[in-house]
């Protein structure tokens, strides 16, 4: 094993802060150094070429320190067994660049620290609890002893279970022992089939039937059969959500039976490359035809893994939800995400909040709610950010309070949290259903290795939290390589791409049970039997036992079918893209499944197939209703500032900032709606929308509804709002009819607490058998997680934390008209306007559950409810006839904090101040906290006031009498709430913008540098920032390219490393201008497929070539520079004169490290961490400077919005002179502005914290330019998060392109 110094591992404000935390239990640190440092397990010696090789390989990030820092040291390394995923693609890169010696390369961090005194043992056992995530990495004393990282274990043997002499006493050891969570009656069954096979069953097959008839795979309780007070009922759980559908099945194309749902999209032409087979004269030329773009739909959740371990937990969450969408019929493409958290109360340092003053405690192997909040989301964002998934919607509720229950009073709340990963994407008409898998067809795992990681997932999340032993927590806990998981995706990608060629006959990702659940449910659902070779499974770790390669739940994997005479173009697409893959078996035509292992020449498994899928889970689930009496909402004499500073601050209405800005918005340039509205960007978009393809603006919607808190009053008014609110959500979008919306319901329960019974089976009931029905609606795909209790034991007392019954509602719908999507953002250009609210509540204002309820500690007895269905369908129809006919200026649903958030947000969005008039609501002061504050179904308007008599017509002609005018905009800052003239509350839109967004600053200083958050907070004390403008130099739809639209089109290459995720829009922008857009994956010059002298233009995308592992774009540029064919290509590129090149985001950082083979290029800077050390989406102004960058041209002066998407796009130069000097080139072509116009430093306008602002260059020929932010993802107006009015088809960067094609001539 060779060992090798890296660079620090932390930065000034990180260490600072582990310093700060460590000090907390041992006060007597005196000082902390932190390096990487990093291992290599060799085939053999490295000789002295290949060692500097290998060091200019690992030479990355800041400069490497010399520390003064002596005493103790401890190695930080990935848990002994497993490989992380810097591992597997450092190892690549290094391979790659011809160092095949190396067998893998791993990484630690070695911590040095200075400690007063001797060391007691508690201090350095605290010491060790604060360095490392016990679940994901192992603390080493010695630098030597890091060689176990690649110890090869001996194979561990097959297990067996005496069932035949121990009989069922046998059986219930191992269900202990094993975590298998078997029920009775399945043990009963088990010890039957064995027995009259006449053998013991083995370890394997004992959990592989745990894992397929889990709770969490077979949803026994909502397939339980019901009997209420003594009388059975017709129908389960799941029969009355499939009644929905029956109901109304229109517009479906796929329900319950894949791994997403596919509902009817658009038509628009598909865009996409030409796949690369391995056949004489292919070209991956971009192009696409007119076709059905139909949405698939989905939404999971991984509590129980983000409760043990908040980011893997989350990430794997969000990967899994993305597999299913990939895995959908014979290969789908997700598009857009969302993500959801419900948790406990937060308690933040220094800013505990009223409500939350009580600390309950929790179990000491769960996460807390605030580290929840701060690592989940990273968890999440990250997974899509690097998969290249946008996230476009999502919720945060914090819960938990004293309640009355069943059996008294009891502590409700989220400790068992809710992390919910959904969303759609897009998929081919004739790929819709799974095909035929013949016999003989090959068996296929694709993507990653293997690993002892996610053990018994499934069984695990079925169980309570805190039921199950703290091994089977940790070894239930998964790993994200969300790198990996992109491969496999382009492959599906590609296969989806040959149309009827596709060589997939059929596919499942690998969720829950791994293997063990996949392959039996690949080859059942194919109507086939398997016969499997367990050793050709890739593996990572040889000394895994049978049980443990078969049933582990490493990520990233798939399964699936092809026909052998497909089997060559299958391998081709995977060679192409590097993505791992194996034939691990054959479809047999006899139903029987064996598993054999050549190693011990064993067979593992060797079952008829009725003996696993045989057992129907039959429960049965009953109850007899109780009435619960409830106190009614006591608040005499409230103060209405401090209830709204108090429902300001509550993090479910409060700015939701610090989960959106660390999530990419912009990828895919068809992002036409993300939650970011308006000049300012304030995070109150009701709905998100994409467009469905490049050419169209017909698209797709999401939106979700929840309002857990109400189902403690009445379960099925909760669920009743959750349905209704994504309606009310997805209004501010242009959708045909209300019929064209289908919904995913995702349900949480405590199931088996008391109570929990009557409240899942009357939400279940009100949506599936009254309410979807009633509006037309289908429900056809969701998931349920049914064990949402926290128990534990706290010096010899009982606690316990129970969830409300939580229903999370996705609405999904195809969209006419992206460009006609509604926001909140109060228009004050128009001269005359009025603010209608539009109450669904019928003046009823009932505060039950409400967010004011819960500040002050209270839940209610009277909840708001859909008291008509027929009330919100007119709503919905007229609000849509509406936006048809141009009269609504702003739009924004009624939900948390009720009527008065309602109105601020929307004069957040606008920078306005509000006269709100009570008068026609209430009659008298005492009832207006009712009516601010009741979130009661409804909306308010914005409409010119020459209107507003028309459209209140309209409301009352559809039967909705309770609407008025409740507002007027002011042009001040000025917030005035009165009643006949009394004013009763007076404050300012800075004021309780500030405290509105205070929660999300504080979560953001905790999380990021504390300074930028600060900055970021601060912004809003600039009364006078002007917001995003757009200034072009140029006419903005002139097209310049025109005249050239005859002649031939030049070829582009649109270079892409495994990782890179941003070619398509790229590709689109390249083909709009006028070129031939054509994918070259690096593999392709590498192998010699395709030659770099075939092009004309070069354009390095973004994305995380090898997941950013040496340095964001250090790999991908290390591979080339490091490889003599590819160094000898890009030389020959770049010394032509009849060549350019963009390099944009890893693009740019790939080029910048390129520059010994770019002429004029040496002394560029590179580009590292933000300065937030966060990624860092947003909407950027930046200017254009005068340069000679061709790609530039005309453009000089300009000063445009620009989407922003990176973690490491901070420009670093040598010393000041570098910077100066580069300055003084002509070379700087880009740099970022505030809103007044000026050159800055300053965060968020500067994200990253360039020195002058500097974020794009070229070289003095102007051939070569390259910047950080994405002009290729707003080259259309309707993706541009905001855009001036006038702004209808192109986008001001589409002249980038356009002037490209015309340097060509």
């Amino acid at each position: 094993m060779l060992e090798l110094r890296g660079a620090p591992a932390l930065s000034t404000f990180r260490h600072a802060k582990l310093l700060a935390q460590l000090r907390v239990s041992v006060p007597e640190i005196e000082a902390l150094h932190a390096e990487y440092v990093h291992f290599a397990d060799l085939e053999r010696e490295l000789d002295a070429t290949e060692l500097s090789l290998l060091e200019r390989l690992l030479d990355y990030g800041p400069a490497q320190q010399d520390s003064d820092v002596e005493g103790l040291a401890l190695l930080v390394v990935p848990r002994i067994g497993t490989q992380s995923p810097w591992s597997s693609k450092a190892t690549d890169i290094a391979h790659n660049c011809g160092l095949t010696q190396i067998n893998r390369l791993e990484r630690g961090i070695l911590y040095r620290i200075k400690v007063r005194g001797t060391l007691k043992e508690a201090h350095f056992d605290a010491i060790v609890a604060g360095l490392h995530d016990r679940m994901t990495e192992t603390v080493l004393r010695d630098s030597s002893d890091a060689a176990t990282l690649f110890a090869h274990h001996e194979p561990a043997p097959l297990g067996q279970v005496d069932v035949l002499e121990g009989g069922r006493s046998a059986l219930e050891v191992a269900n202990r022992e094993l975590g298998l969570a078997l029920a009775e009656d399945e043990i009963d069954y088990l010890v039957e089939a064995f027995v009259e096979l006449g053998r013991n069953p083995s370890d394997v097959e004992l959990m592989m039937f745990a894992q397929a008839n889990s709770e969490h795979c077979r949803h026994k309780i909502f397939n339980a059969d019901w009997v209420i007070d003594g009388e059975a009922q017709s129908h389960s759980l799941f029969k009355m959500i499939k009644n929905t559908f029956e109901a109304s099945p229109d517009g479906i194309l796929s329900a319950y039976s894949d791994n997403a749902a596919v509902i009817k999209g658009s038509e628009a032409r598909r865009f996409f490359a030409t796949p690369l087979t391995g056949r004489d004269g292919e070209r991956a030329s971009y192009g696409g035809e007119v076709e059905p773009i139909h949405i698939l739909t989905k939404v999971e959740t991984h509590n129980h893994p983000t409760a043990i371990a908040p980011h893997p937990g989350a990430a794997t969450g969000a990967g899994g939800e993305i597999r299913d969408e990939g895995a959908t019929g014979i290969g789908g493409k997700p598009k857009a995400g969302l993500t959801g958290f419900t948790v406990s109360n937060l308690r933040i340092p220094e800013f505990v909040q009223p409500w939350e003053a009580f600390d309950y405690g929790k179990p000491e192997r769960i996460v807390n709610a605030l580290e929840i909040m701060l690592e989940g989301p990273i968890g999440g964002a990250a997974f899509n950010n690097e998969f290249g998934r946008p996230n476009l919607t999502g919720y945060f509720r914090t819960y938990e309070q004293d309640a009355l229950g069943a059996s008294g009073i009891e502590r409700r709340g989220y400790h068992k949290p809710i992390m919910i990963a959904g969303g759609y994407g897009n998929i081919r008409e004739q790929h819709v259903a799974k095909g035929e898998i013949p016999v003989g067809g090959k068996l296929i795992v694709m993507g990653g290795p293997a690993m002892l990681i996610g053990l018994g997932g499934g069984a695990a999340s079925s169980m309570a939290s805190g039921s199950s032993s703290f091994d089977l927590d940790f070894a239930s806990v998964q790993r994200d390589n969300p790198e990996i998981e992109r491969r496999a995706q382009e492959v599906i990608d590609r296969c989806w791409a040959l149309g009827d060629d596709n060589p997939i006959c059929f596919i499942h990702d690998v969720g829950a049970g791994g293997l063990s659940n996949a392959l039996p449910e690949l080859v059942k659902d194919g109507d086939r039997g398997g016969l499997f070779s367990l050793r050709e499974v890739p593996n990572a770790e040889p000394g895994m036992s049978p049980l443990e390669i078969w049933c582990n739940e490493a990520q990233e994997r798939y399964v699936l079918a092809v026909a052998p005479a497909d089997l060559e173009t299958f391998d081709a697409l995977c060679r192409r893209e590097r993505c791992p893959y194996a034939v691990v078996g054959e479809a047999t035509a006899e139903h029987h499944l064996a598993v054999v292992d050549g190693h011990f020449d064993t067979r593992p498994v060797d079952l008829p197939m009725s003996v696993l899928f045989g057992k129907p889970p039959k429960m049965q689930r009953e109850f007899e209703r109780a009435p619960l009496e409830l106190p009614g909402v006591m608040l005499d004499n409230l103060d209405l500032r401090e209830a709204l500073d108090r429902v300001l601050r509550l993090p479910t209405v409060a700015s939701k900032s610090f989960l959106i800005t660390i999530g990419d918005r912009s990828i895919t340039g068809q992002v036409a709606r993300d939650q970011m509205v308006g000049p300012w960007q304030v995070p109150v978009a009701d709905v998100a929308v994409t467009t469905a393809s490049f050419d169209t603006h017909a698209g797709e919607a999401m939106a979700m509804g929840e309002r857990s808190p109400v189902a403690l009053i009445d379960p099925a008014a909760s669920a009743r709002l959750a349905v209704a609110e994504s309606i009310t959500n997805l209004a501010a979008a242009p959708i045909a009819q209300l019929g064209d919306i289908k919904m995913s319901a995702n349900w949480m329960s405590a199931a088996d607490h008391e109570g929990e019974n009557q409240a899942l089976y009357d939400a279940v009931h009100a949506v599936g058998m009254e309410l979807c029905p009633a509006l037309g609606i289908a429900v056809p795909v969701g998931k349920d997680s049914m064990s949402m209790r926290t128990a534990w034991e706290q010096d010899g007392e009982q606690k316990a934390v129970t969830s409300p019954l939580t229903l999370a509602i996705t609405g999904f719908a195809p969209v006419t008209d992206a460009m006609k999507t509604l926001t909140p953002q109060i228009r004050l250009d128009q001269d005359e306007s009025d603010l209608l609210l539009i109450d669904l509540g019928a003046g009823k204002n009932r505060l039950g559950g409400s967010a004011l309820a819960q500040v002050y500690g209270q839940v209610g007895n009277d909840c708001p409810d859909l008291d008509d269905a027929e009330d919100l369908k007119a709503f919905f129809s007229v609000i849509q006839g509406l936006n048809a006919d141009g009269r609504l200026l702003a739009y924004h649903d009624r939900s948390d904090g009720g009527l008065i958030v309602t109105l601020l947000e929307m004069a957040f969005a606008g920078r306005a101040g509000l006269e709100i008039k009570l008068d026609w609501l209430i009659d008298e002061a005492a009832e207006a906290v009712d009516a601010l504050f009741s979130e009661e179904l409804g909306a308010v308007i914005q409409v010119s006031r020459e209107h507003t008599e028309e459209v209140l017509a309209q409301f009352a002609a559809a039967g909705i009498e309770t609407c008025g005018v409740i507002a007027r905009p002011r042009y001040d800052d000025q917030i005035r709430v009165t009643l006949f003239e009394e004013p009763l509350l007076e404050t300012t839109r800075q004021l309780t913008q500030r405290t509105w967004s205070e929660t999300s600053y504080r979560l953001q200083a905790l999380r990021d540098n504390p300074e930028c958050a600060k900055n970021e907070f601060d912004n809003l004390l600039d009364t006078r920032d002007p917001g995003l403008s757009a200034s072009p130099t140029f006419e903005v739809d002139e097209d310049i390219s025109a005249p050239f639209v005859n002649s031939a089109r030049p070829r582009a290459a649109i270079l892409r490393e495994q990782g890179v995720n941003g070619h398509l829009e790229m590709a689109w922008a390249f083909d709009k201008a006028g070129f031939e857009a054509v994918d070259v994956h690096m593999s392709d010059l590498l192998e010699g497929r395709v030659g770099l002298d075939e092009f004309k233009g070069l354009a390095a995308c973004g994305g995380f070539s090898y997941g950013d592992v040496l340095g964001a774009g250090g790999g991908w540029a290390k591979s080339v520079l490091f490889n003599p064919r590819a160094r000898e290509q890009f030389a020959d590129f770049f010394a032509r004169d009849d060549s350019f090149a963009l390099g944009v985001c890893n693009g740019c950082q790939m080029l910048s490290q390129l520059k010994e083979l770019i002429p004029g290029a040496e002394n560029w800077p590179r580009f590292v961490r933000n300065e937030s050390e966060q990624f860092e989406a947003r909407v950027a102004m930046v200017q254009v400077e005068k340069t000679p960058s061709i790609l530039l041209a005309g453009m000089e002066g300009s000063r445009l919005p620009i989407a922003v998407a990176h973690g490491e796009g901070r420009a670093e130069f040598r010393d000041s002179a570098h910077l100066r000097s580069m300055q003084g080139s002509g070379q700087v072509a880009l740099r970022y502005i505030d809103n007044h116009g000026q050159c800055t430093t300053r965060y968020p306008a500067n994200p990253n914290g360039s020195p002058s602002g500097i974020t794009g260059l070229t070289t003095p020929d102007g051939r070569v330019t390259i910047m950080m932010p994405h002009p290729e993802r707003v080259v259309r107006a309707v993706t541009n998060s905001w855009r001036p009015a006038e702004w209808s088809q192109d986008g001001a960067w589409l002249r980038l392109f356009r002037n490209a094609r015309v340097w060509l001539g």
